[in-house]
């Protein structure tokens, strides 16, 4: 989002530590919500997850054999696509 819309009402809202805002009002309020701010970690990795959330899926994976298979086939498609670029 580059300019704002003068006059129009925003709506800021927090998810996961990540602050998005959105037009309140039509006919703007179909304009889709965009990133204005957030913590660090929330913003790490461009709002897929945070580092934190990330962690924990790492530890999880050690209970979790399903999740421990996925992130496994996560890692096999990191690694094609960075031979690929």
């Amino acid at each position: 989002m580059t300019k704002l819309i003068p006059g129009a009402a925003l709506i800021y809202e927090r998810v996961n530590g990540t602050v998005y805002a959105r037009y309140r009002d039509p006919p703007h309020n179909t304009i889709p919500r965009w990133v204005i701010g957030g913590t660090a970690d929330s913003l790490a990795m461009e709002n897929i997850f945070s580092f934190s959330e990330w962690q924990e899926m790492i530890q999880l994976a050690k209970k979790h054999q399903t999740l421990k298979n996925e992130l496994d086939k996560l890692k096999m498609i990191y690694y094609i696509c960075r031979e690929s670029k």
